[in-house]
């Protein structure tokens, strides 16, 4: 990490900092941490996606977003993927409308056509363009720890990958998994 390294606060309380963008990137194509796996294991069982959004999985993330964007915080996800796209990243892909439906804007990267970028070495959230919240995850895709810097060199590395991949990224209703 980078000298300004701090501790991280709470996710929720991060985003109520946000005051004009948050931005989120990832770019694994298998997660597995432990709050997903029984909504993915129905997904792989039946192809079914929950898409309730009063579900109370789905309620406290959709309620932070809303009221994120609600105070005119614009939220942005791009996903870098390979292709064919995992189990895994068709089962984000349909429960995608949930998050549009709260306000989020999200688009999809294929893998080749991020060949070129200088991307960070972890997945991310870029909040106002002044601190990153880097995740970082075992190799089976589970949580390993989170940390974020607010360095100028390494928000603007992050700013410039993101707006790169979001560039070139296709907007979710028009990518097909």
């Amino acid at each position: 990490m980078t000298q300004n390294e701090q501790p991280v606060p709470d996710f929720a309380a991060l985003l109520g900092q946000a005051q004009r963008n948050a931005v989120h990137l990832e770019m694994r194509d298998v997660y597995a941490v432990g709050d997903e796996s029984t909504f993915f294991a129905d997904f792989k069982r039946t192809g079914q996606a929950d898409l309730n959004p009063d579900d109370p999985y789905w309620a406290d993330w959709l309620g932070i977003v809303r009221e994120t964007v609600g105070r005119g915080v614009v939220m942005r996800r791009a996903r870098i993927v390979s292709e064919p796209v995992t189990d895994y990243i068709r089962w984000e892909h349909a429960v995608t409308p949930l998050n549009l439906g709260a306000g989020e804007q999200i688009r999809w990267l294929p893998r080749p056509l991020a060949s070129d970028i200088a991307l960070p070495g972890n997945d991310l959230w870029l909040i106002d363009d002044r601190l990153v919240m880097f995740h970082w995850f075992t190799g089976d895709g589970d949580w390993a720890g989170h940390a974020f810097a607010d360095d100028p060199a390494t928000v603007k590395m992050v700013s410039t990958a993101f707006e790169t991949v979001w560039n070139r990224a296709t907007p979710h209703e028009q990518y097909s998994v």
